[in-house]
């Protein structure tokens, strides 16, 4: 018996409480349209009922656009078509007559970086053989090398710490430099169409080289000081007997 009254004191109880906040929903609705539009927006609403209450302001910045990276220099890849075929399947004729899947799986759109490059390293060799044939001579092994370098440098740019990659890099670039040097006196004409195809700069190297101590750079900056010097003075004597000059002739 006294759990049953019990019972009816808590369902009691809790009617109570729903019938309120039912009529604080409706106070609320009646002023704002909504009791949505009313937690959104942050300022104090009173209800009709017995008190009233203040709601919390919404959390500001909780979602900030995303920082747009910079865009890196163009890819020596990017001017490869996705619809042209790999370097394996150019030359068989039935990939051409295939249908759209067959066509899709052998083109450069599903093709490995492996693939691609190895593509641009045959439209480098072109520009610069010989012959047909020619895939030995120094041209084009500086367009290999080309082809190599350009694909270690758009690496470095997005893995900046890569100390191998880059080891490499410079042995590459030191080993055309060679390459491009000799051609160079052997062969003035095709050096030219070399770096002309190819895009290359070619920069004379020093003719020599001397380790910058700190000893040396003090002494040239005294030697540059006293060269300043002996300068100005031999200015000023010029001036001076240009200025008894005139007054000989003056006189």
């Amino acid at each position: 018996m006294i759990t049953h009254m019990a019972l009816r004191t808590v369902l009691k109880s809790s009617a109570g409480v729903l019938r309120e906040s039912g009529a604080v929903c409706a106070a609320l609705s009646a002023q704002s349209r909504t009791c949505s539009s009313a937690l959104m927006s942050g300022l104090k609403v009173k209800s009709n009922v017995a008190g009233s209450f203040a709601l919390q302001s919404p959390v500001r910045h909780y979602a900030r656009a995303a920082k747009r990276g910079t865009p890196g220099p163009q890819s020596q890849l990017s001017d490869l078509p996705s619809t042209m075929l790999k370097m394996d399947y150019a030359a068989v004729p039935f990939a051409q007559t295939t249908d759209d899947i067959v066509k899709r799986l052998l083109s450069l759109e599903l093709a490995s970086h492996s693939e691609k490059l190895q593509l641009k390293k045959e439209q480098l060799i072109a520009k610069v053989q010989r012959d047909e044939n020619d895939r030995s001579s120094e041209e084009v092994r500086v367009a290999i090398l080309t082809a190599r370098i350009r694909n270690y440098q758009e690496h470095l740019q997005k893995h900046r710490k890569d100390k191998a990659n880059k080891r490499r890099m410079l042995m590459a670039i030191d080993k055309r430099k060679k390459m491009l040097k000799h051609l160079r006196l052997v062969r003035y004409d095709s050096f030219e169409r070399v770096c002309e195809q190819l895009g290359i700069t070619y920069t004379f190297p020093p003719a020599y080289y001397r380790r910058a101590t700190r000893r040396w750079l003090a002494k040239k900056a005294f030697c540059l000081k006293v060269f300043k010097e002996v300068q100005k003075q031999k200015a000023e004597q010029r001036r001076l007997r240009k200025g008894q000059a005139t007054n000989t002739q003056t006189q």
